[in-house]
């Protein structure tokens, strides 16, 4: 994308070089002034067209720093609330939070474009924690669950892809190329309303520079049509891989085809999203199309597929009828039903029944190395479970902006009296009594939760404590560490929530600013390698030479050279917090070799309980490699 755009920008600067080389040539022979522009002109011209591009194209990328939820409300998208009373919003909610949890990220910010009944949806964001998912009211008009959950899981693969960062920065570069054009016209409008003769080279230079810049859009276009056709195919996949079934999405894109409404925006000028969008919602010509033909994204998903499928579900679909708030596969989100309905399909299975804390299983490196960003139809039945079996009163507090603070330090309070006096001292000095009382009463309800719960259960309060304001999510990172380390020692449990939390709050304070693009090799981050793999590999063993054999397993599929001894941290978890940002700056491929490397690791011994589960995740997310809440690939 750099390389295009740069070549593009090359080509604009020379095209408003020649505009004003003629321009001034041609009036000043027609005014008997030398005909001949000065080098000097030409390079002003030069350093004002990349001035305008650069300035341009910086500050539309500043304005959206603050994360995905700026363009949702920006195309006025309507917050979906943690607790929706309407039916549509509340189903809608479910689905993302599911798929979500089965991806190992926080759960995003939810949109919905009321006024566009054109079936549609993007994902925008820097980073999984500050992504927004938007999905338009047609959507939750036409689509049943099973179709909506095709929708959301292919969204989510450009979450899980970082398609969204992409996307974002070509919203920055092509609005400075098409500042070019707002200058031409500027110019144009000042000339015009001056009235002078000699402005008449000003108008000249602005229709010109309109041109060009118009030229610009033409590229950026093309840029952004041959980057977003292949994202398409890979999310069209993913959705598949994810919900283990084709007809879901599938039955999106043939809705599309037939229905009247379509995918285009009709009340939202979509030229500035349209490459983040689902379908085609602007109605490019071939040539600029974003997305690829619907038929052929179909025939990809169902080889089979026989076009006169799609005259039954437009005869169907013509006038649907209203059947209310009802589970019924066939209806839609929102609760309208085709007018024929024809054979059942069974829904979506949720039945994964959480094994003791205190299970061992076998797990692969290769299969948790293939599981990072890429959750498939086990971990949507996981997620389901496990989102479905937290207690209502929990779920409430996780989405309720003035208690889900208070849930997630409950969390963390310790089960003896002795440390949890402290930790009540520490919060009371932090915190008002009505706070430190929530605390306490959500601690009661917490204590008796599934090891596997309490990483979801966070993930579901984020979005609620994500709109708290910065400083008190700043103070609030800091108590977490501070009640974990009350009793002067960090257990494993506590760290893993403390240290999942906090990242996400990070994340979502300056997304822009806190991502990172890794370039690090292995061999430049030998001593965080030493601490984590000599830390994971002690806590996955009871004796010395177990973990030092582990140790020696993990750091062998690393293939690094240099021999490094085992030598776990007296600190381990200071130990882990200042290795882990410098891992998060190695490359993709040594971030993957690093995955394998872990799993081997504190797997030695051919199983894997819960809680070395949880610390994999952890240090997964920490290098922003998000893992689903199940490993073994056998339910």
């Amino acid at each position: 994308m750099i390389v295009l755009f740069t070549l593009a920008v090359i080509a604009i600067v020379l095209a408003v070089d020649a505009v004003v080389y003629l321009v001034l040539g041609i009036l000043g022979a027609a005014s008997q002034e030398p005909a001949e522009p000065r080098v000097d002109v030409l390079v002003f011209t030069t350093l004002g067209a990349l001035l305008v591009i650069g300035l341009s194209s910086a500050y539309r990328i500043s304005s959206l720093r603050r994360g995905g939820a700026v363009v949702a409300r920006q195309l006025g998208g309507t917050p979906v609330h943690a607790a929706p009373k309407e039916f549509a919003y509340q189903r809608l909610r479910n689905v993302v939070e599911e798929i979500a949890i089965a991806s190992g990220v926080p759960v995003p910010e939810i949109f919905v474009l009321e006024d566009e009944t054109a079936i549609n949806a993007f994902a925008a964001g820097y980073t999984p924690a500050d992504a927004a998912i938007t999905v338009t009211r047609g959507c939750l008009d036409k689509l049943t669950r099973e179709e909506l959950q095709g929708v959301i899981a292919h969204e989510f693969s450009h979450v899980l892809n970082g398609d969204m960062r992409l996307n974002i920065r070509l919203i920055g570069v092509a609005f400075g190329i098409l500042a070019i054009a707002v200058m031409g016209r500027v110019i144009m409008r000042g000339a015009s309303r001056s009235g002078r003769r000699k402005d008449g080279r000003l108008v000249l230079i602005g229709l010109g520079l309109l041109v060009v810049g118009y030229i610009g859009v033409f590229f950026a276009r093309l840029i952004k049509a041959s980057i977003s056709r292949q994202r398409e195919f890979l999310a069209d996949a993913s959705a598949v891989q994810f919900t283990r079934q084709t007809e879901g999405i599938a039955g999106v894109l043939k809705k599309i085809g037939v229905l009247a409404s379509g995918s285009e925006l009709k009340n939202h000028d979509g030229e500035e999203v349209a490459h983040m969008l689902f379908g085609d919602g602007v109605g490019y010509s071939a040539l600029f199309a974003t997305h690829p033909p619907l038929i052929q994204r179909i025939k990809r998903l169902q080889p089979g597929f026989d076009p006169r499928e799609m005259v039954q579900i437009a005869r169907a679909w013509k006038d649907p009828v209203r059947v209310g708030e009802v589970d019924d596969p066939h209806s839609s989100v929102a609760g309208f039903a085709p007018a024929g309905l024809g054979e059942d399909k069974p829904g979506p299975e949720h039945a994964f029944n959480l094994p003791p804390a205190s299970t061992e299983f076998k797990v692969a490196a290769g299969e948790v190395v293939a599981q990072v960003g890429r959750p498939d139809n086990v971990d949507y039945v996981t997620a389901a479970s496990l989102n479905s079996s937290l207690s209502l009163p929990l779920r409430e507090a996780a989405m309720d902006r003035e208690r889900a603070m208070a849930l997630v330090l409950a969390l963390v309070l310790d089960p003896g009296p002795e440390i949890r006096t402290v930790q009540q001292e520490l919060l009371a000095h932090h915190y008002d009594h009505g706070t430190l009382a929530e605390v306490l009463h959500l601690h009661g309800q917490v204590q008796g939760l599934h090891p596997m719960h309490r990483l979801p259960l966070a993930s579901l309060a984020f979005p609620a404590l994500r709109r708290q304001p910065r400083q008190l999510l700043q103070d609030f990172a800091a108590n977490l560490d501070r009640l974990i380390a009350a009793d002067g020692q960090v257990n494993l449990q506590e760290y893993c929530l403390a240290k999942l939390v906090g990242i996400q709050v990070i994340d979502a304070l300056d997304p822009a600013a806190t991502l990172v693009i890794g370039r690090l090799k292995l061999g430049q981050v030998k001593v965080e390698l030493c601490a984590l793999f000599s830390i994971v590999a002690a806590y996955g063993h009871d004796d010395a030479q177990g973990a030092r054999r582990a140790f020696l397993q993990g750091m062998n599929e690393l293939g690094v050279q240099e021999t490094m001894d085992y030598a776990p941290p007296l600190d381990w978890a200071l130990a882990l917090d200042r290795a882990l940002p410098r891992l998060n700056q190695l490359a993709p491929a040594g971030k993957e070799l690093v995955v394998r490397g872990l799993t081997q690791a504190i797997s030695a011994d051919g199983l894997l309980n819960v809680a070395e589960a949880e610390l994999l995740r952890t240090v997964c997310a920490a290098l922003h490699c998000p893992l689903p809440p199940i490993l073994q690939r056998s339910l």
